[in-house]
This record gives C-alpha cells, sequence and structure tokens, in this order.
C-alpha cells in the first residue's frame, strides 16, 4: 500500500506519526501508525503533514519525500540510527544522504525527527509513496485509451 505524505501526521507533543482520518466537530480524527488506535486531537494541536516538511541545504530546500527516498537507497533494508544516536553518527549519515544539507539551519535535532519518522514509515508504512502529480493526472486521464480485461 502506498504512503500518502499529506496525510501522514507528526503531531507536536507526541511520539510516533499519524495518519489523518477526518475532520472533527474541534479537530481531528486520526490514527497511529504504530498501533492503529484512533485518537482525537484538537485544533489547537500542532499537526504538521509530512508532506510540507523540507530539508534547508545551501541552494534550495528539499522536500522530506526526496530526503527519504534518498535515505532508503543508501540504508537498503537497515535501519536509520536511532535518534538516540550521537550528533556525529547523525551528521555522518547525512553527509552521505544529504551532502549539501545546511550546517547552519538543519540542525541535529531535526536530524532526529528526520531519522525517527524514517524508521517508523519503514516500519509501519512504505516508501512507495503517492504522487499527488501522477494521481491528478491518472484521474484527469482515466478511461480513455486504456484496454479493461
Amino acid at each position: 500500500m502506498k504512503t500518502d505524505l499529506t496525510k501522514t501526521l507528526a503531531i507536536s507533543g507526541q511520539s510516533g506519526l499519524y495518519t489523518y482520518l477526518a475532520q472533527a466537530r474541534n479537530g481531528a480524527i486520526v490514527q497511529s501508525l504504530v498501533d492503529g488506535k484512533k485518537s482525537c486531537f484538537p485544533a489547537t494541536s500542532k499537526m504538521t503533514a509530512l508532506e510540507d516538511i523540507s530539508i534547508y541545504t545551501e541552494d534550495e530546500e528539499v522536500k522530506l519525500k526526496e530526503v527519504f527516498l534518498r535515505m532508503h537507497e543508501h540504508l537498503k533494508e537497515e535501519d536509520a540510527p536511532s535518534a538516540k544516536s550521537s550528533a556525529e553518527e547523525l551528521k555522518a549519515l547525512f553527509e552521505q544522504v544529504l551532502p549539501e544539507y545546511d550546517r547552519d539551519r538543519f540542525y541535529v535535532s531535526h536530524m532526529k525527527k528526520v531519522v525517527e519518522w524514517y524508521n517508523f514509515i519503514k516500519k509501519y508504512a512504505s516508501f512507495d509513496f503517492v504522487n499527488p502529480e501522477e494521481e491528478t493526472a491518472a484521474q484527469e486521464t482515466s478511461g480513455e485509451g486504456t484496454d479493461k480485461e
């Protein structure tokens, strides 16, 4: 099953990742990727879709999805280092997968979140991401020129 980063949320003050399910009267209903439990968080909670996160580099910003794909290509089937790993180990990983990362604006605390999210996606979802552009194009052309058997 494809992972939709537009619906995969990091919620401030909560560990793990959540999938957005529905809007509630005063917040959002989400489901934990880890244990599948559903919860309702108030609208005042800081919820960020992973699709909206980018990493600063020397020239531009790189979408988190691209960073995850580079990490997956580099690590193969291995887990990323733990978020509790040393700063040197985390920096070494990012120097290999994103050598152009901005050393003044991409902090070790950010690296810890990225490796933690990477490991959650590796264990509970997949690196086969939904591509919004492809999905839109497929919807526009569905039924045109396709033979179904």
